[in-house]
């Protein structure tokens, strides 16, 4: 298919494409405590992620990510694809990764410090909104299980909710 049979066009609903990681070790997850410095974020708990880049796929981005966040290396699946609605013609698709990490420790990146966190811990942390969720969402997950598909929105009070597809 050429290229200008693809229908893209800036009058079209756009998603910027980001990864997100949540990678486990028993009964501890792997969660990054952003930087004081961030713009965003500091000193709240997320999975390791970020952009994809040009060029790349986004099973390509995870690794880098995981990689320059906290300097670790893994076996990766696609467990889910989150549609994040943030304005009325563009929004965030965020590619959630999993996968079972049985030894190295994170080291610190300018991003922030990765933790081994126990599942137990969760609700004492000071965690971005929607990582509770995708992280009972993936607890609940089968190896075997296809990935899940949600949808992300601010309500008109500005809290973040999301919907998982059934």
């Amino acid at each position: 298919m050429p290229r200008s049979d693809q229908g893209v066009n800036r009058d079209r609903y756009l998603l910027i494409p980001r990864v997100l990681i949540f990678l486990t070790r028993g009964e501890n997850v792997l969660l990054l405590k952003g930087a004081p410095t961030k713009r965003l974020w500091a000193g709240k708990y997320n999975g390791l992620g970020g952009h994809v880049e040009r060029g790349e796929d986004p099973l390509s981005a995870a690794r880098r990510e995981l990689w320059e966040e906290a300097g670790l290396r893994s076996a990766l699946r696609l467990c889910g694809v989150v549609a994040v609605d943030v304005e009325p013609a563009i929004g965030v698709g965020i590619y959630v990764f999993t996968g079972e990490c049985p030894e190295g420790e994170p080291i610190p990146s300018d991003e922030g410090h990765a933790e081994w966190i126990p599942f137990a811990d969760l609700s004492s942390l000071p965690l971005l909104e929607d990582v509770a969720w995708m992280l009972e969402r993936i607890r609940a997950m089968m190896p075997s299980s296809p990935p899940f598909s949600a949808r992300s929105f601010y309500d008109e009070s500005g809290n973040l909710q999301m919907v998982f597809a059934e």
